[in-house]
């Protein structure tokens, strides 16, 4: 995986490197660092995705648009673009940061897609920048479901146990397996007068979401 590559899964081709490189570079590595791209590739992304809501979903209110677009462009979302785009493998990290596993830290990978964002806005302009956000979150937003936005399945299973007096779930991690790159979490969740179930995913907060709603389907709760 190099920065050709990227420009490949992307759909883009900078014609200034240098904006790519930066937008992969962490403060940690430098003072020429991705912050000011990220600054404005979060303001661009939100933008973008609050359009193309607006437009896709022509009855909902304001309410349900804001929460659909904050499932999209949320941290989790963002470093699940990033592993999908193996960022964590062209992030330039200090010594510090990189010994400490920083190339796989949520935090990081989803800063430096929103700096990947900001970098293509000012290489290519509006239209390349929403080009690629479209290519890169077409899936997602086509299985958006507006009825099920409200609040996910951690919280639901919450809410859930409390209003029954019931103590909270527990979530353990009982398995990592898969190269570094691409790395698959075992979560197992855990609730008093069940069995224990698990859920998987590129990383441990999707590992435990798809727990919680595994667990909320063998209790039989139905979303309301």
């Amino acid at each position: 995986m190099d920065e050709a590559s990227l420009q490949a899964r992307i759909g883009y081709s900078f014609r200034e490197t240098d904006l790519l490189r930066r937008a992969l570079t962490h403060r940690s590595a430098g003072t020429q660092n991705n912050e000011r791209q990220e600054f404005l590739g979060d303001a661009a992304l939100n933008f973008t995705v609050a359009r193309w809501l607006y437009e896709r979903f022509p009855k909902e209110r304001e309410g349900v648009l804001s929460r659909l677009r904050a499932r999209l462009v949320c941290t989790e979302a963002l470093a699940e673009i990033a592993e999908e785009l193996e960022l964590g493998r062209l992030v330039y990290l200090g010594p510090g940061e990189r010994k400490a596993g920083g190339h796989r830290r949520e935090s990081i990978l989803a800063d430096s897609v929103e700096a990947l964002v900001g970098a293509v806005l000012l290489d290519g302009g509006v239209e390349a920048m929403q080009s690629m956000v479209y290519r890169l979150w077409e899936s997602r937003v086509t299985n958006l479901d507006p009825r099920s936005v409200n609040k996910d399945p951690k919280t639901r299973l919450q809410e859930h146990l409390q209003s029954q007096g019931q103590p909270l779930p527990e979530y353990q991690l009982v398995e990592t397996v898969g190269a570094e790159h691409q790395r698959l979490f075992y979560i197992e969740c855990t609730v008093i007068g069940h069995e224990p179930v698990r859920g998987e995913g590129s990383s441990k907060r999707r590992a435990e979401q798809e727990a919680a709603q595994r667990m909320l389907d063998f209790m039989g709760v139905e979303y309301e």
